[in-house]
């Protein structure tokens, strides 16, 4: 047998660890986005993945958890993403219309991945606010915060702006899913202008 074998292998073995989990994951979301996650139970998932019920145990132990990774990787994956473009950013109008921009383009072309946030908003509320929510309200106040010392934004509190950002970013991604031609741009133009210039500056 070759020396190269055994590696060979377990680099087998690892690709198929990973393509199960993603298997997984996959079904999950789309018995998540379809019924949410009280509806759903294990045996849905397993069903949706039509791999066996031990393989699914050998990753998770029950539907919380891998309702959890879905999360996980989502967040980690957008929070990451805007962290990047707001400490990019060179000045306000940057730091707020390209960090929407990016938000609405994810949401625009992934309508499946705001219904499965929003179908199931209250239970990550109310069970994830520490690790999911909670993360991605820490990034946010972590970017304000550097950008005050930047000079970008005035002195602020920057719990009630996060919670402002987050809440406009939220609701107008509701609504850009629901519209048939949905236009990021157009809603990052207006984001950034209601908070540049509030009500008044539309009205110009």
């Amino acid at each position: 047998m070759s020396a190269d074998a055994p590696s060979a292998s377990a680099g087998k073995r690892e690709r198929n660890k990973e393509q199960n989990r993603a298997a997984i994951l996959n079904a999950a979301r789309r018995c998540f986005m379809a019924q949410g996650l009280d509806g759903v139970s294990v045996r849905d998932i397993i069903r949706e993945t039509g791999l066996a019920t031990g393989t699914f145990y050998n990753y998770f132990s029950d539907k919380e958890e891998v309702f959890s990774a879905l999360l996980e990787d989502v967040a980690n994956r957008i929070n990451a993403e805007l962290h990047d473009i707001r400490m990019g950013a060179n000045d306000l109008r940057g730091f707020l219309h390209d960090t929407y921009l990016h938000l609405f383009r994810v949401f625009a072309s992934e309508p499946g991945l705001f219904q499965l946030l929003d179908l199931n908003e209250p239970y990550i509320r109310d069970k994830y606010q520490g690790s999911v929510l909670g993360l991605s309200m820490e990034y946010l106040k972590t970017d304000i915060r550097d950008a005050v010392e930047r000079g970008i934004l005035p002195e602020i509190d920057e719990e009630y702006l996060a919670a402002a950002f987050y809440g406009v970013g939220y609701e107008m991604s509701r609504v850009l899913v629901q519209r048939e031609h949905p236009d990021p741009e157009g809603a990052a133009q207006l984001a950034t202008r209601i908070f540049l210039e509030g009500m008044m500056g539309q009205a110009r």
